[in-house]
């Protein structure tokens, strides 16, 4: 069964909306700092979302910079967060994590940047987008909506298995403390029974002597 020429479209059409979002694993070592950058168009709608998945308090310091080297957006200590802007100008937007604030513990940071469509520029002689209108500019919103919604679901994924992998390294590390002090425990015990054993086995000779 083929499918329909615009049914191909739309698919194409979502794919390489999709492929404009990414999703990143970095490890930032204490005292350091990672930067990424994305070029883009003014009115280009950006995002950036992230979520410290490991490491010390689960915290890391952001900035998001512009073109012009003015701060867009400044955090501190901040375990997750989503951020969405336009691009007020052409050039080169930066992010950068910093664990500057940490003496000797690393962090792992997941994240995904967000490069959305540019706006449409108008025509100076008719005013109207280089786009077609009618239907066609109707389908084509509809399937910038659905890849929003696409990308939005597969962070929530990326973010729900960052969760559960800090749940479950929490779970690990209580089950490794507990069996250890378990261990410890009984350690202590049989120390305090062979001690016992000892005193009691000195004071019965001592007796007999006497």
């Amino acid at each position: 069964m083929t499918l329909p020429t615009h049914i191909i479209t739309i698919i194409l059409l979502i794919l390489s909306l999709l492929a404009t979002v990414n999703a990143y694993f970095v490890t930032i070592d204490a005292h350091d700092e990672e930067c990424f950058f994305e070029k883009v168009t003014a009115g280009t709608k950006l995002g950036l979302a992230f979520e410290v998945a490991e490491g010390g308090f689960l915290d890391i310091d952001i900035k998001i910079i512009g073109p012009d080297g003015k701060s867009i957006h400044e955090g501190e200590r901040e375990s997750n967060g989503r951020y969405t802007f336009p691009a007020s100008m052409d050039g080169v937007y930066t992010y950068c994590f910093s664990n500057k604030m940490s003496t000797m513990t690393p962090k792992i940071v997941m994240f995904s940047m967000n490069v959305g469509e540019a706006l449409e520029k108008a025509d100076p002689a008719t005013g109207n987008t280089e786009e077609g209108e009618g239907g066609g500019n109707k389908m084509e919103d509809m399937i910038k909506e659905l890849s929003a919604a696409l990308s939005g679901v597969k962070h929530e994924q990326d973010y729900m298995e960052v969760r559960e992998r800090i749940h479950r390294s929490i779970n690990d590390n209580t089950n490794s403390r507990v069996v250890m002090w378990s261990i410890f425990e009984a350690l202590v015990l049989v120390a305090m029974t062979i001690g016992q054993v000892y005193y009691l086995k000195q004071f019965f000779e001592v007796r007999r002597v006497v």
